[in-house]
């Protein structure tokens, strides 16, 4: 059986290039999908109940966004697409995300209303390296908006905490869902993709942005 071709290696500016091009939509769309359904829960769900939507909604939105690629076009398990060392990037900010439960849990144990404040805004600081990633400004607003309206209506809200932070978070993905389409449309309507090989695609790319 013949051994399969190697695949050409590439710059780290080419495979930045290569994932700054793509469309970005699948991880959004599932914090969108899992923190309303979180709130739905903080709404309508006993507190005990609304406590352990958020623990294992916030754990899905990864494997979520994993089947949302498919049909979004960056179909984050393809095996036959070249690899992207920022494949990996991202996904070792997803898993340093998760661990920060080391520190929401001792606050849920002497109140369990700090839930939604604490994993509400650090799970949503892996924003920061995907905007340098893209060179964008785009996950830096997602995170500083996410933190500010989080924290405000953990103290403006006391009462509703596990309703009124899901919906700002919401809120928060809407704006950048918006954002990520916008700026993807206008890479593709200023020039197409170019191949995975390009030489010009790092400089091209920040010309862009």
């Amino acid at each position: 059986m013949p051994d399969p071709q190697p695949q050409p290696l590439r710059s780290l500016d080419e495979q930045r290039a290569e994932y700054a091009r793509r469309r970005g939509l699948a991880m959004p769309l599932a914090g969108l999908i899992v923190w309303t359904l979180i709130g739905v829960a903080g709404a309508f769900l006993p507190p005990i109940l609304a406590v352990w939507s958020l623990f294992i909604g916030a754990g899905f939105i990864a494997y979520l966004g994993m089947m949302l690629s498919r049909f979004t076009g960056e179909n984050f398990l393809d095996k036959h697409k070249p690899k992207n060392v920022f494949d990996s990037l991202f996904f070792h900010c997803v898993a340093m995300a998760l661990l920060v439960y080391a520190i929401a849990i001792p606050f849920f144990r002497v109140d369990y209303t700090s839930l939604p404040l604490t994993v509400g805004i650090l799970a949503g600081l892996m924003w920061i390296p995907f905007s340098w990633i893209i060179q964008h400004w785009v996950g830096i607003f997602h995170t500083i908006t996410r933190t500010v309206l989080v924290t405000a209506a953990w103290y403006l809200a006391p009462h509703r905490r596990f309703v009124v932070i899901p919906a700002v978070i919401v809120g928060v993905y809407v704006v950048t869902i918006v954002i990520l389409e916008q700026r993807w449309r206008t890479l593709n309507r200023v020039a197409p993709p170019q191949p995975a090989g390009h030489e010009s695609g790092g400089s091209d790319l920040r010309s862009r942005t």
